[in-house]
């Protein structure tokens, strides 16, 4: 049951009255990442809005351990000298090790087409020649190879669960709630996901990076932790709204709703990154992408549970109350003409 008083309680802060600001917040954020989305969409072969790793396009990647700084001139020289030795159109990544015994190395990732059973020795024993002749102490640490059916296949898969998580989504708070706001439940989410896709765009324009299935576990994960928070927000507002509608405007109890919540979302938001950043700095360098989307995702879906989602809700409400106002108001200068 709503706190009868809780509008007589001093409000922390009123999220209601910058409720633009807010949204206009939002959209400066997301522009730059909307338009490496789309550059990317429009530059690569593909077409797709990220630089997909071989999860998804299908070939071989060989990690190696080298001693000492790569720099970027040495990355050139060594792309050369794989296209000498037959190597097709590799992809050279340099990561730094995160664990302390290996703080000194790092790993320099050799993306190229599949290579078959038959032909992996050879190409796999010149590939490991180059990087011998190029670096000292260096060592195959890691060999990938992912078939260019099953990598479409996959991608494929990928898209219809993101797809029906979305659909399962909206319909569920739809149902639970109202129409609008399963609409709006998915306005909020389709922002935490372009973000995080739009922020591993421009990491894929300016450093190459490529997103893998782990990628898509990180944004369904994102999408369900963010819906979890929305959902706490709405049902504050929805139960509020049921006992004080007649009192208050929809902008007030919005705002009240918005200040019980917004304790327990950032409490929870914060023990949540204190662990995810506990895995990005000390879970290896295999796992980093995957952590940081999540923890990007745990940030924007917290702030657009409180900001996003309850300013768009506010407005939607005041535009429907003035509505009905104004059909009341109609209503009765026609009686009155009567």
């Amino acid at each position: 049951m709503a706190n009868t008083n809780l509008m007589n309680n001093k409000l922390k802060f009123n999220f209601v009255k910058y409720r633009y600001f807010w949204l206009a917040f939002s959209a400066i954020l997301l522009i730059p990442c909307i338009i490496a989305v789309i550059y990317l969409s429009v530059t690569q072969p593909n077409h797709a809005p990220l630089k997909l790793g071989i999860d998804f396009t299908g070939g071989t990647i060989l990690q190696y351990s080298v001693e000492g700084a790569v720099p970027t001139s040495k990355i050139a020289q060594l792309r050369e000298a794989l296209i000498n030795q037959g190597v097709k159109s590799p992809t050279i990544q340099v990561t730094s090790s995160s664990s302390i015994e290996d703080s000194e190395n790092n790993l320099i990732s050799i993306k190229t087409v599949f290579i078959s059973d038959t032909q992996s020795k050879d190409l796999e024993s010149k590939i490991t020649g180059v990087i011998n002749n190029n670096f000292e102490g260096s060592e195959l640490v890691q060999v990938n190879s992912v078939g260019p059916t099953l990598g479409s296949e996959l991608l494929k898969n990928t898209m219809i669960a993101l797809i029906l998580s979305f659909i399962a989504m909206v319909v569920y708070i739809s149902f639970r709630f109202q129409v609008e706001y399963g609409w709006i439940a998915l306005l909020a989410l389709f922002h935490d996901a372009m973000f995080i896709i739009g922020i591993f765009a421009i990491k894929g324009i300016f450093f190459d990076t490529t997103v893998d299935s782990l990628f898509i576990t990180a944004i369904l994960t994102v999408i369900g932790y963010s819906v979890n928070d929305t959902i706490v927000v709405f049902d504050r507002i929805r139960e509020n709204m049921r006992f004080l509608a007649k009192k208050f405007s929809s902008n007030e109890i919005i705002n009240a709703s918005i200040n019980q919540t917004v304790a327990r979302s950032i409490n929870t938001s914060l023990t949540t990154l204190f662990t995810l950043l506990a895995l990005y700095l000390f879970g290896g360098v295999t796992i980093k992408e995957f952590v940081l989307a999540i923890i990007i995702g745990v940030i924007v879906g917290s702030y657009s549970s409180i900001f996003v989602a309850g300013s768009i809700l506010s407005i939607v409400k005041e535009k429907m109350e003035n509505k009905k106002h104004l059909e009341n108001k109609t209503r009765n200068e026609d009686n009155e003409q009567k």
